[in-house]
């Protein structure tokens, strides 16, 4: 017989592929009209602009756990020279190659050894990481923010998020998100999102005694 959990955790896996593939078409979309001096312009994550940040997210969709395996191997276990090996193998020659290598990844269910929903987180936080700077707003649909948040929460997994909130209360004034004790951070679930990521910007959107402490976080 099937194991029940085991068709559960498939069935939420499979759920999670569509959003994926939403939120990346949204961003092709958003980023479509570009000029070379915005595709320049510094991203939020710190020394890549916003080209090389959406050179990395087309990495991350055809790297599958054997890849990924051979290039931590290849560059000895240094997972940050990995990533920008991976990265300048999909940047390409201008910008508008770089859009379209992206383009193409927008279906795939290729993923690193990670779970889908950490796939999902990346695509959400690397996408704001571009279009913040650029002054491109985007309304996310509330339970994908809601899934985002409820993952980050709880692993420290790529990015660490849980040991950044541990001791703060947080919940989201949009949305059902709500986890912790302690201090209060709230705002909107992307807010929470991007700051327990690291992304000490959007702490400027969030209110509440916690707030501070939970800035002085985003540096590590």
């Amino acid at each position: 017989m099937t194991d029940p959990e085991l068709v559960s955790d498939r069935s939420r896996r499979a759920g999670v592929w569509p959003l994926i593939r939403t939120e990346r078409a949204a961003l092709a979309a958003d980023l479509a009209d570009l000029s070379d001096e915005q595709w320049a312009s510094p991203s939020l994550c710190s020394g890549l602009t916003v080209r090389e940040v959406l050179a990395h997210l087309t990495a991350a969709a055809r790297l599958n756990a054997v890849r990924w395996l051979a290039g931590v191997i290849r560059c000895r276990f240094d997972f940050d020279k990995q990533v920008a090996m991976r990265l300048a193998e999909q940047l390409g020659a201008t910008p508008a190659e770089t859009l379209e290598r992206f383009r193409h990844v927008v279906p795939s269910t290729t993923r690193p050894p990670l779970p889908a929903v950490a796939m999902l987180g990346e695509t959400i936080v690397h996408a704001e990481d571009i279009r913040r700077p650029l002054g491109i707003h985007r309304d996310y649909p509330v339970e994908t923010v809601t899934q985002v948040a409820e993952y980050y929460q709880g692993s420290d997994l790529v990015v660490v998020a849980k040991g950044r909130v541990e001791g703060l209360k947080l919940v989201a004034v949009d949305g059902p998100f709500a986890t912790g004790s302690g201090p209060l951070v709230s705002g909107t679930g992307l807010a929470l999102v991007m700051a327990m990521t690291g992304r000490a910007t959007y702490c400027d959107d969030l209110e509440g005694d916690g707030v501070a402490l939970l800035r002085s976080r985003c540096g590590t």
